[in-house]
């Protein structure tokens, strides 16, 4: 189950106390003061742990909480600290504290944030020993740990975000290029979460890959929330790159110009910044009008550009995500456009 939003509170661990003792040997009948500090109560630290992608987790458990720390003791000994607990979440949280709406941290893969500190110990009272005060009464409590309730909210991180109308065949291309399994069958809205999937461009170890997200629910009205677009838009913000994914023969006759107009302008509602970003327009289940090299699906992809008035620089790339047909030239054209994104010169 996949859920990007959830509620915790936690609880910084508390120092321990300083501590009042004074030295009692043999033969030393009135020794000094030897009474120790307090440890240091035990951090609440996130991690972005490449292996999660939900918040699911965090529906069950709702509250996290740090040891206390051991007070002082006597011979001048401190007290141990406690342990720091960490969470792992997902890489593109984001954790907010929801008493103030700072935004604590935005998590990039593997990076690790203290998000509520655990107290500081109390002096004993060797520290507060002197020449005018040789027998010290006094110690320090430990301060408490920092407590708080944190709001999460996770964008997913991925080079390619795939967008296009239900059924445009977007599970079915998740599948086709990675190891993702993905829901799919033959009615609107069958993923009804986004889905992440790696897809390896080559069979040696540590070579290319690109991580895709399949963006369900888009339809027109998806910015105003209608259908289950506006839930996911925001998963869009984090990809790089867009492959637009159209039925190049929708069942219901419609025209793959019209369905591009629709996604383009929720696109745009949105955030004008998603409109603007890198995309790759793919025409989907052409195996339903010829050979994929075939004159039939040359006219289909010539008449989508017609349409939509593209330059003949912009590639149409035709494929067959049942068929795989098609799918290696369109994960190169991605490669190449995320490699171009990430130097800052966008290929397209």
């Amino acid at each position: 189950m996949f859920v990007d939003r959830a509620s915790i509170q936690v609880k910084a661990g508390d120092g321990g106390d300083g501590v009042v003792s004074f030295r009692r040997e043999k033969y030393i009948p009135k020794g000094g003061p030897d009474g120790g500090d307090g440890g240091k109560g035990g951090d609440i630290v996130v991690f972005a742990d490449i292996n999660t992608n939900t918040l699911l987790d965090f529906r069950h458990k709702r509250f996290w909480k740090a040891q206390n720390a051991e007070p002082g003791r006597g011979k001048c000994q401190s007290g141990a600290d406690s342990a720091d607990v960490v969470i792992p979440m997902p890489p593109g949280t984001m954790i907010f504290d929801d008493a103030t709406g700072e935004m604590l941290a935005d998590l990039e893969p593997g990076q690790r944030v203290i998000v509520a500190r655990g107290g500081k110990g109390g002096l004993g009272n060797d520290r507060f020993k002197g020449p005018l005060n040789q027998v010290p009464q006094q110690a320090t409590p430990g301060e408490p740990g920092q407590e708080r309730t944190l709001r999460l909210e996770l964008k997913l991180i991925a080079d390619i975000g795939i967008v296009g109308l239900p059924n445009a065949g977007k599970s079915t291309l998740l599948a086709a290029v990675t190891k993702a399994h993905p829901k799919i069958a033959d009615y609107p809205f069958t993923t009804l979460s986004p889905q992440l999937g790696i897809a390896e461009l080559d069979d040696a170890p540590g070579g290319r890959r690109l991580v895709l997200a399949d963006i369900p629910g888009l339809i027109e009205g998806a910015a105003s929330g209608v259908g289950l677009g506006h839930d996911f838009l925001r998963h869009i913000e984090r990809t790089r790159v867009l492959i637009h994914l159209l039925d190049a023969d929708p069942p219901d006759g419609g025209d793959p110009a019209n369905a591009y107009r629709v996604v383009r302008n929720e696109l745009f509602r949105y955030a004008p910044a998603l409109a603007e970003k890198t995309e790759i327009i793919a025409l989907n289940k052409t195996d339903l009008l010829g050979p994929i090299d075939g004159p039939d699906v040359a006219a289909a992809a010539d008449m989508l550009r017609a349409s939509l008035q593209l330059g003949r620089d912009q590639e149409i790339f035709p494929v067959s995500a049942a068929a795989r047909h098609g799918t290696r030239a369109l994960l190169e054209a991605a490669w190449a456009a995320v490699r171009a994104e990430s130097a800052g010169n966008p290929a397209v």
